[in-house]
């Protein structure tokens, strides 16, 4: 059979090539190709249905990533032996292409589409979640789907001071910066990532070398379209219009709507009642018998009202809740509020509030990954709920959605920056979010810093968060940057992005472009704005703690931990685990025991210091080195003709002559001591040949006077 192979390559600054085919594989997808780089394969395939659904106003547009684990020599874990549900790994790859691709398409472009985009092999020095999106885009390329793109992503790391285009997983791993940029050959389209506590002016510099790789990718891409002969897209029609119903609507309810927005209102639910209240009595205007198409009045009731807040905001630099653009909404925040949890904080910015919890687990209790390219655990957990009654509505509760998904990660990120490099506990902050009106990612961030600080987590620093926001006219030249946004004024903009940080810099970021042509200088005026709203934030969460609290809460697990030989490991566990079960029965501690490198690691975690001390002692006992001329609490074990044998230490017996019981003499053992006694003996000699143990009790004892003979 012979195919008709279109095969594209583009080269990495380093020398390294990342190479796109189309034309072998899932040929009856309206568009596939596979990109490699290194050995890691991805196979991206879109289809999209020829016609839209009846009364939809937006694209029902789905993508799915997915790694098979056959890609990387793996069979999957659990009883199906199967690829399920996606991994949250999975769904935040999946959310990266999407946030990149969405605005890509045509607004009136309503027809349902599905991106897929497969792991099909695994090389763990070419990582494949910066090659997702460009191989989705190069998909859409090589179709007949409206898209305006090509797009591309790459990744850019900070390593030793050099910025390195989508470094190995051993390369990654050293970097103190750490994005992944989306982008067209002409404008930045999405940034987000980790940095450890880096500039504003870093950050940037970062995004520049990024979108430099992907003009040439995207220029790669045009190249592809252009040999498959796919620049001519397919024709469609996905909405009716009715122009002189817009017209009347726009000359009845402009002035009206922009007066609504024009009185600022501070309370959400009230203003969306007064926006709403316009466009009821504009329905009612019509006649019992006049035909009202409700679908088109709704749409073009949200295209006024989006107008005519813009244009507060551009023209008389207002805000919806009365608030100048760079003002923070009243912050309020508490610790210690909830009685038995490690750690707590409510945090409370406007109508947004976040009530998080910190527990502190142990070994035991570290996340299990089983993934295709990534095994392994995580001592690091933050969840993110979102339930309906925060923004007072009505939902199932199904777990987890994409979206908290997503915003729990980016808290994560922001967070992990700060936390101790060596602790003993596996970590859970769970925030639950109570109210939402914008931004209940950033309330995370912050109430989420303030719990650990709460639960005695020696954290490096506090971390707040800020969501902004960007209102432009293309036409005009005007623009604004809003802080601390609504969530009105999400919906509302040309741009939103979150930063957050410390006091010395940023420690992740998640940036979505709506607009061509921003400027690097209004993107870096938007982060400077950004930092001084975060400051500000900082600021008010320190009136509540400044610092982490000096000890942990009185029900959470106290933690040692004790280096140790690693010849010594065996005595610790005992055989088929006696002894460590023993310490851990008796005493209530849990007892971990691992090895690095170089030592015998035993993490020993109780709750009350009495547990601790006692599992302690145990432990320093097994492992200590005798010494000659110790003191030794010993019990009797056995006893023979010539002396008793004691257990001076755990798992070490030494013999006691009878000579050495008392000064005076013992002729034989009867009597004299019992199996189970305790003992007190000191060490007095070790057998270098045996490594025998010679134990003493009489020098312990006074030594008897010398009686005087009589002279006569």
């Amino acid at each position: 059979m012979q195919f008709n192979v279109i095969n594209k390559t583009v080269n990495l600054p380093d020398g390294r090539t990342i190479s796109v085919e189309t034309g072998k594989l899932a040929k009856q997808a309206d568009g596939s190709v596979v990109v490699r780089m290194g050995d890691t394969l991805l196979l991206a395939t879109v289809v999209s249905a020829k016609a839209a659904k009846d009364d939809v106003d937006f694209l029902p547009l789905s993508v799915d990533y997915q790694e098979k684990f056959a890609a990387s020599g793996k069979i999957p874990g659990g009883f199906l032996k199967r690829e399920g549900r996606l991994s949250d790994y999975e769904i935040l790859i999946s959310r990266l292409v999407d946030r990149a691709i969405r605005p890509m398409f045509p607004d009136d472009y309503h027809a349902d589409t599905q991106v897929a985009i497969s792991l099909i092999s695994g090389d763990e020095e070419a990582l494949p979640d910066a090659l997702a999106a460009f191989a989705a885009s190069s998909a859409l390329a090589v179709s007949d789907i409206p898209f305006n793109g090509p797009i591309s992503e790459a990744r850019v790391a900070r390593i030793h001071g050099q910025y390195v285009i989508n470094p190995s997983k051993s390369q990654k791993e050293e970097a103190d910066l750490d994005l992944i940029v989306a982008a067209t050959i002409d404008n930045i389209l999405m940034v987000e990532g980790e940095m450890k506590q880096v500039s504003e002016d870093d950050m940037l510099e970062a995004i520049k070398v990024a979108h430099e790789a992907i003009k040439e990718q995207c220029q790669l891409q045009l190249e592809l379209q252009d040999e498959a002969g796919k620049v001519e897209k397919r024709e469609y029609s996905h909405e009716n219009n009715d122009e002189e119903l817009e017209a009347r609507m726009h000359s009845e309810l402009y002035d009206k709507v922009y007066a609504v927005a024009e009185q600022q209102i501070a309370d959400k639910s009230v203003r969306s009642e007064s926006f709403k209240a316009i466009k009821e009595k504009f329905l009612e205007s019509f006649g019992e018998e006049e035909e009202v198409d409700k679908f088109l009045i709704n749409q073009y009731f949200k295209g006024i009202q989006k107008k005519a807040c813009r244009d507060l905001v551009l023209n008389e630099r207002k805000r919806l809740d009365g608030r100048e653009l760079n003002q923070i909404r009243p912050i309020a925040s508490e610790v210690d509020y909830l009685p038995s949890t490690h750690g707590s904080a409510v945090f409370t910015r406007g109508e947004t509030q976040s009530l998080s919890t910190v527990t502190l687990g142990t070994k035991m209790d570290e996340q299990l990954i089983d993934g295709a390219m990534y095994s392994g655990s995580n001592k690091f957990m933050l969840h993110y709920n979102f339930p309906g009654f925060s923004t007072g509505e009505v939902k199932p509760n199904r777990g987890p959605a994409r979206r908290e998904v997503g915003h729990g990660n980016l808290a994560w990120r922001a967070i992990k920056e700060v936390l101790p490099a060596e602790s003993p506990y596996t970590i859970r902050v769970v925030s639950d979010i109570l109210e939402s009106n914008g931004s209940s990612s950033m309330a995370t961030v912050c109430a989420g810093s303030l719990a650990l600080m709460d639960a005695g987590i020696q954290i490096d620093a506090a971390v707040s968060g800020i969501a902004m926001g960007m209102i432009s006219d293309s036409e005009t030249g005007k623009f604004a940057i809003l802080s601390d946004i609504l969530g009105d004024e999400d919906h509302l903009g040309d741009m939103d992005f979150k930063v957050t940080g410390t006091e010395k810099g940023i420690t992740a970021t998640q940036m979505d472009i709506k607009v061509d042509g921003l400027s690097y200088d209004i993107l870096k005026q938007a982060l400077e704005q950004a930092k001084e709203g975060r400051l500000h934030i900082l600021n008010e969460m320190k009136k509540t703690i400044e610092k982490p609290a000096a000890d942990l809460k009185p029900s959470a697990p106290r933690s040692e931990i004790i280096k140790i030989a690693k010849d010594q490991i065996g005595a610790v566990i005992g055989p088929g685990g006696k002894v460590v079960q023993e310490i851990q029965k008796e005493t209530g501690a849990t007892v971990v025991i691992e090895e690095d490198e170089h030592n015998g690691i035993v993490s020993i975690f109780a709750v009350d210091k009495g547990s601790m001390d006692d599992a302690l002692r145990r432990i320093k006992a097994i492992v200590a080195v005798p010494e000659i001329g110790e003191v030794y609490e010993g019990k009797v074990k056995s006893i023979m003709p010539f002396g008793a044998f004691i257990e001076f230490m755990p798992g070490k017996d030494g013999l006691l002559h009878i000579s050495e019981i008392k000064w005076e003499r013992v002729e034989k053992m009867e009597g004299i001591m019992e199996v189970g006694e305790q003992v007190q003996v000191k060490l007095v000699d070790i057998d270098k040949k045996t490594g025998k143990f010679r134990l003493s009790r009489k020098v312990l004892l006074p030594k008897p006077e010398r009686k005087e003979e009589n002279a006569g």
